[in-house]
C-alpha cells in the first residue's frame, strides 16, 4: 500500500509538471488523498466495480494499470484504451472493471448504484464501489442514487471523499448538515465516517463496509474526512480563494503518504534508505513512460467516427471527408 501511495504522488508530480511544460493539455491530482486512493482500492477485489469521479487514478494502479498505460491516455495516443477521445486524467479500463472517468459532476454516482442491482440480481460475490467529493453531494444524482440505493437494498459503496473545496466553492456554502455522513442516515443508509487521511482506518472502513454490502445486501456511505491539498486540476488556482499557509499545513502535518510512512517505521518495517531507493525508482519509471508515450503516433482520424453506430449516419461520413480535406489543405496544423 505504501509504495503504490508513493508512486502515486510520483505520478502526479511529475504529470503535473509535464502538462505545465506544455507536453499534455490537462491533469487532476489526488495530493493529500493517496490513503483514500491506495487503502480503499486494497479493501475490494478485482470483482468489485470501481464507478470513479475523477480523482481515484490509485485505485487504478493498485488494480494493476501500468505507468505507461496512464502514460500512453494522457498523451492520447494510438494505445490509449480511449483511442484519444478523452481528457488526460480521464481514465478506463474494462480488463480492471474500473468506468472510464466522466467530469460531469456526480453521474457515476447512479450508475454504480443501477450496476449493484444488477449483481445482486445476478447473485454475484461482489459490490460496486463509487466515488465522489463533497460537491458530488450536492447534485440531484446524488440524492436520487441514495434512496434508489436504499429503497432497492443493493450492495453498493458509495465513499464521498469529503476534502472541503468543490473547485472554489467550500462546503460551508454547500450545507449546513453535519457533513455527509447524516445524509445517509436520512435516506436509511448505513453511514461510516472516517479520518481519510489515515490509511489503515480508510482500509478498515471499507473492508467492513464491503462485508456488509455483500452479505446483508445493504448499500453503504462512508465520508472520508480529508483536504484537496493540490489545486482542483491545472486549470485552478487555489490560492486565489484559500490561505496557502492552510495550504501548507494540511501538507505537512496532516499528509497521509508521511503519516502512514511513519507508522510503518514505528513498526520497523521501513527504512530511509528503503525510502530514496522507492522515490528514485519511482520517479524514474514515470519519467521512462511519458518519454515513451510521447513517441507515440496519435489515433488514426477514422477513430473519432467509429463504435457509436453500427453504419455511419450520412453527417459523420461527410464530416469525416471534411476534416480530412482540411487536414490535407493544412498539413502543417496536424501531426502524426
Amino acid at each position: 500500500m505504501y509504495k503504490d501511495m508513493v508512486t502515486l504522488q510520483t505520478m502526479d508530480t511529475i504529470f503535473y509538471e509535464a502538462q505545465r511544460q506544455g507536453r499534455i493539455s490537462f491533469y487532476v491530482t489526488a495530493t493529500g488523498e493517496e490513503a483514500i486512493n491506495i487503502a480503499s482500492a486494497a479493501a475490494l477485489t478485482i470483482d468489485d466495480l470501481v464507478f470513479p469521479q475523477y480523482r481515484e487514478a490509485g485505485v487504478l494502479l493498485w488494480r494493476g494499470f501500468t505507468l505507461q498505460e496512464f502514460a500512453h491516455q494522457c498523451f492520447g495516443n494510438k494505445y490509449d484504451n480511449g483511442k484519444g477521445r478523452q481528457m488526460p486524467a480521464h481514465y478506463g479500463s474494462n480488463k480492471h472493471n474500473y468506468f472510464t472517468v466522466a467530469s460531469t459532476v456526480a453521474t457515476q454516482i447512479p450508475h454504480a448504484v443501477g450496476a449493484a442491482y444488477s449483481l445482486k440480481m445476478d447473485g454475484r460475490d461482489a459490490c460496486t464501489i463509487t466515488y465522489f467529493g463533497d460537491g458530488g453531494t450536492s447534485t440531484g444524482d446524488f440524492h436520487a442514487a441514495m434512496n434508489f440505493a436504499a429503497v432497492m437494498e443493493v450492495p453498493v459503496i458509495l465513499l464521498c471523499r469529503n476534502n472541503g473545496w468543490a473547485i472554489s466553492t467550500p462546503v460551508s456554502d454547500q450545507f449546513r448538515s453535519d457533513g455527509v455522513v447524516v445524509k445517509g442516515q436520512a435516506y436509511g443508509v448505513r453511514s461510516i465516517r472516517v479520518d481519510g487521511n489515515d490509511a489503515l482506518a480508510v482500509f478498515s472502513a471499507v473492508h467492513f463496509a464491503r462485508k456488509m454490502a455483500i452479505s446483508e445486501s445493504q448499500p453503504v456511505l462512508i465520508e472520508a474526512l480529508t483536504y484537496r491539498a493540490g489545486h482542483h486540476s491545472t486549470s485552478d488556482d487555489s490560492s486565489k480563494y484559500r490561505p496557502i499557509e492552510e495550504i501548507e499545513w494540511w501538507k505537512e502535518a496532516q499528509n497521509p503518504v508521511a503519516r502512514f510512512r511513519k507508522w510503518l517505521e514505528g513498526q520497523g518495517w521501513w527504512a530511509p534508505t528503503s525510502e530514496s531507493e522507492l522515490r528514485e525508482y519511482a520517479r524514474h519509471e514515470v519519467l521512462q513512460a511519458i518519454q515513451v508515450a510521447e513517441k507515440v503516433d496519435k489515433p488514426d482520424l477514422a477513430q473519432l467516427f467509429t463504435d457509436v453506430y453500427d453504419v455511419p449516419p450520412s453527417n459523420l461520413i461527410d464530416q469525416e471527408k471534411s476534416l480530412r480535406e482540411s487536414v490535407e489543405r493544412h498539413p502543417h496544423e496536424y501531426s502524426h
